[in-house]
């Protein structure tokens, strides 16, 4: 069989790489180049779906480069790349096989044999996926949630404010019944609940992008966090066995959470609560359950009723930023001692000024500056995000709700604060929105 030249094997080598073709790669575009001996082992090999992703992605625009006269040879290299057979098929072998050996574990959380086949049947990873790892691919860790990477002003923006409380007037409205009854047995107050729900899934108005079951899977074959997201997938066959909810309606973010306000499966089996008494926790589609699981989540994590999120104060001139951590907690008699002074110059009650309390300046010593209690910081372990916790202690929407309740908004309310400060605000300077204090998502919670 007569054998191409070594100086035309140089060129498609060179093609190869260019191509991105791992060395597997290499042999079957010597396969589909005529005259070229190729052993049929050598042709079974498994190549990783990555730079099949990359070759069908890229070759043509590479091809459009390629210096004469080694064009001809480059054009078999590149029909030979864009007519491999998918190597994801070869991967999701490996894949399916990972998903198999999870039944021992599936049987003893519960799940019946019939759901477990039923539910992982055709089941396929999506390496679309952030936070995973995998081989060929750069590093790759969450994606930037808005609540991580925007500067408050963005991030709070007053017309999102807006719309998010005046459509939370009419939800206050339409679920009173169910919220007083919520907020009466855990303690958490109505305008949080429904700020977490808008910031969420913008009150169940977003579709959430992803298949759950298919998310878990895949960050549990190839994510950072294989051994979390091992117990999650279990947990959301779990679900779906117990008819809590159809698959097509289990969608997730990215990172598998789910339903209106953004729960883990692992977090639906902690926290979730039957509170329309129907007999199933449905966190997708029952308000109250979503919402009462949602403050019984808060609750677990040390929520105390009747504590405000936080005091907004005026900082003293000589403040030392570095102060402004968590680490450092004071009783907030101490820190109005220490010349911080609460922004409408109101008197604090001396069980108030017992309350430990750590500064917050999220904007540095030109914007606003918060005294926050331990109320602030379960809001944060729903969402590590300050951002978010400003977002859903928002006192410019709970103004807003408030309105319509008869209920006393502002710093007179124990539950919140006024909007940002006007003081010492230089001109220029990017600081939050002029009447906004705050919120986002995530889109994960995770959260997550």
């Amino acid at each position: 069989m007569p054998r191409i030249l070594d100086n035309n094997q140089r060129i498609v080598e060179e093609h190869t790489f260019r191509f991105g073709l791992t060395d597997v790669m290499f042999i079957r575009a010597l396969a589909a180049v005529p005259g070229v001996p190729v052993k049929t082992r050598d042709l079974v090999k498994v190549d990783h779906f990555v730079y099949a992703q990359y070759i069908q992605r890229e070759a043509l625009m590479q091809y459009e480069f390629l210096p004469e006269p080694s064009k001809a040879l480059g054009l078999l290299v590149l029909v030979a790349a864009l007519l491999l057979p998918a190597p994801a098929h070869a991967a999701d072998a490996g894949f399916t096989q990972f998903i198999a050996s999870l039944w021992p574990e599936a049987k003893a959380a519960g799940v019946s044999r019939a759901t477990f086949d039923t539910e992982t049947r055709g089941l396929e990873p999506d390496y679309k996926l952030p936070d995973l790892i995998l081989p060929g691919r750069p590093a790759t860790g969450a994606p930037s949630q808005a609540e991580f990477v925007q500067v408050p002003a963005d991030y709070v923006k007053e017309a999102s404010i807006i719309r998010l409380a005046a459509e939370g007037q009419k939800l206050m409205q339409k679920h009173r019944a169910a919220l007083s009854a919520i907020e009466a047995r855990f303690g958490v107050p109505a305008t949080i609940m429904l700020a977490i729900w808008g910031r969420e899934t913008d009150y169940g108005r977003y579709t959430l992008p992803d298949d759950t079951l298919r998310v878990v899977a895949t960050q549990a074959y190839v994510g950072r966090r294989k051994d979390q997201y091992r117990t999650e997938f279990i947990l959301a066959l779990k679900i779906l066995g117990e008819g809590a909810v159809a698959r097509k309606d289990m969608r997730s973010s990215w990172a598998g959470a789910t339903g209106l306000t953004q729960f883990l499966p692992s977090e639906y089996y902690k926290h979730g609560v039957d509170f329309d008494g129907d007999g199933r926790v449905d966190i997708w589609n029952s308000v109250p359950d979503a919402l009462a699981s949602a403050a019984q989540q808060l609750v677990n994590k040390g929520w105390q009723p009747g504590l405000r999120w936080a005091y907004e104060v005026r900082a003293p001139a000589n403040v030392d930023c570095t102060t402004g951590v968590p680490e450092v907690t004071k009783p907030i008699g101490e820190w109005l001692r220490a010349g911080f002074v609460p922004v409408r110059g109101q008197k604090l009650s001396a069980t108030e000024q017992a309350q430990p309390a750590s500064l917050l300046q999220p904007e540095g010593i030109y914007g606003p500056a918060f005294l926050t209690t331990k109320n602030y910081f379960v809001i944060k372990e729903y969402n590590f995000s300050d951002l978010y916790v400003r977002h859903a202690a928002s006192p410019h929407a709970h103004r807003s709700l408030y309105r319509q309740t008869g209920r006393q908004g502002g710093d007179e309310d124990a539950r919140g604060t006024r909007g940002v400060s006007e003081i010492g605000r230089p001109k220029g300077r990017l600081l939050a929105e002029r009447s906004g204090a705050a919120f986002d998502r995530s889109r994960a919670l995770k959260i997550t």
